[in-house]
């Protein structure tokens, strides 16, 4: 007969605390289960987890109050346990995510120390001995059947992974405003799906297997995205040796597809033997080939792909095997594909320049990234985190004094609600002119296509009635040549139509 293992405060501090372990930490629903656990001990201001760029970052309240409580509550569990109690299985899962939870928090400060040392040795992760102490100690040592049966060597390497994900998710997508925040989180589902726990049981080893595909607006951190997915797989950990397979460094081989040839493309992705085409002079090994189990393939600006190499990558993908340049032999792709475009695929797809079966090869996992303009309109502060951001990397010591340069032109010379078309790309030049110059010039000048031009400003919502109208009557103007005929199709006054597109700027 089983004795009650939990009381009802306790039972309901460990499911918080078990659904604040589990879900997704750049999420508000984060501070939400935060709350639940901590009662009226819950400290408010840290809804979405940012890196503070204007202030230094500070332990986070709450995280450690939790800890806190935690600690002393899981080791009493283990003592009733040891001295025969017996509780229901419900209440033994709770202990397990209690007491994986505490690990977790307890050994985050080495796994971070680790990571990020550059000293000779120190990726020689000597500390899983200790894990493995205490880690007996809870379960091992409790004479306890575990429902969930963990496995030591296997939860240290997913709490290397988590620990390495957040930290180049937090560092590398930068801003507090609620996109910023949504795309951190599409960045933390890429790499562990929305279900942790099952991940943890059997997706861990499949992720691989599913392409992402990142689409947005040139300059708004694709790349910076890709990386992060990229270097934060799962990584199987030797206890023999004391070391993760891949000794720190996630293989991550990017490929810029608009700056290379087809010819060349197809001999970056593939590999080639001598001799395939002219200058061939020697076997080559691509990245498909040269990319390991945990490593990760980017193809940047997908959208340009040549037609006959696409036939080529979908191969890949849906057999996981593909051939070099040359060689009638066959090769297996183990490792990760990511891919980022800013361009219309339905529109490239509904045009004939992109496959639609390679494109449902790729979208089983998508991310969007947000503009730049749409983060300063959500957040405005953004612009000023961002500014110290780009300073600091671009001036060091004097980033305070460029700061305040940048911030001034900005606010004397751009209008606001300002578009930024070449999103943070356009604002990392700007910082840099005016640390050079202290002058910027803006490109202004409306996209080559009229008609892309109209579905820029239309989708970004920042078009009034009126110049919806007016676009509208310049583009059928200026595939009609006549006021007439554009009136007849639009079923207006030929009189409106030339004032409406007489009316537009420029």
């Amino acid at each position: 007969m089983y004795m009650s293992l939990l009381t009802s405060s306790e039972r309901n501090f460990l499911g918080a605390v078990a659904r604040l372990a589990y879900c997704n930490p750049f999420l508000p629903v984060r501070a939400t289960y935060e709350q639940e656990a901590l009662g009226a001990e819950y400290v408010d201001g840290e809804s979405v987890w940012s890196m503070p760029v204007n202030e230094p970052e500070r332990p986070r309240a709450n995280v450690w109050r939790i800890f806190e409580l935690l600690e002393p509550l899981v080791m009493r569990l283990r003592d009733k346990l040891r001295d025969g109690t017996r509780g229901a299985s419900d209440d033994l899962v709770l202990y397990e995510d209690g007491v994986l939870h505490l690990l977790y928090q307890r050994y985050y400060p080495k796994f971070f120390a680790t990571s990020f040392s550059t000293e000779p040795g120190a990726r020689n992760w000597r500390f899983y001995q200790e894990f493995q102490v205490d880690w007996m100690g809870f379960f091992d040592n409790a004479g306890v059947e575990f429902p969930s049966h963990h496995e030591v060597r296997h939860t240290f390497a997913c709490f290397r992974q988590i620990q390495r994900a957040f930290e180049q998710t937090f560092r590398a997508i930068v801003g507090n405003s609620l996109p910023a925040a949504r795309l951190r989180a599409a960045v933390w589902e890429s790499i562990f799906t929305h279900d942790i726990r099952r991940y943890r049981r059997t997706l861990f080893e499949r992720m691989g297997e599913f392409a992402t595909l990142i689409t947005g607006p040139s300059g708004s951190g694709k790349e910076l995205v890709a990386r992060a997915i990229g270097q934060s797989r799962y990584v199987p950990f030797d206890e023999r040796r004391l070391t993760f397979a891949d000794d720190g460094a996630v293989p991550f081989f990017p490929i810029n597809i608009s700056a290379l040839s087809p010819t060349l493309v197809e001999s970056e992705l593939f590999g080639h033997r001598r001799g395939a085409f002219t200058g061939a002079t020697g076997d080559r090994k691509g990245w498909l080939e040269a990319c390991p189990a945990v490593g990760s393939v980017f193809l940047d600006e997908l959208g340009d792909l040549d037609p006959a190499i696409q036939v080529k990558l979908l191969r890949v993908i849906e057999t996981r095997t593909f051939h070099p340049v040359g060689d009638t032999a066959v090769r297996q792709f183990s490792g990760k594909l990511v891919a980022a475009t800013n361009r219309n695929l339905a529109r490239d797809i509904r045009d004939g320049r992109f496959r639609e079966d390679l494109y449902y090869r790729l979208c089983s996992d998508q991310i969007v990234t947000p503009s730049l303009a749409s983060q300063i309109e959500a957040s405005p502060g953004v612009l000023d985190e961002l500014v110290v951001f780009m300073s600091r990397k671009i001036a060091g010591d004097e980033s305070e004094s460029l700061v305040a340069e940048v911030m001034t032109w900005i606010k004397e010379n751009l209008e606001e609600g300002y578009a930024w078309p070449g999103n943070y790309r356009e604002l990392e030049q700007l910082v840099k002119n005016v640390l050079i110059r202290r002058d910027y010039r803006p490109a202004r000048a409306e996209s080559a296509d009229p008609l892309e031009a109209f579905y820029d400003g239309f989708r970004a919502g920042r078009l009034s009635a009126d110049e919806v109208m007016g676009r509208y009557c310049a583009i059928v103007y200026g595939k009609t040549g006549s006021y007439e005929e554009t009136a007849r199709r639009l079923g207006i006054d030929r009189r409106t139509v030339k004032a409406r597109i007489d009316s537009l700027p420029g």
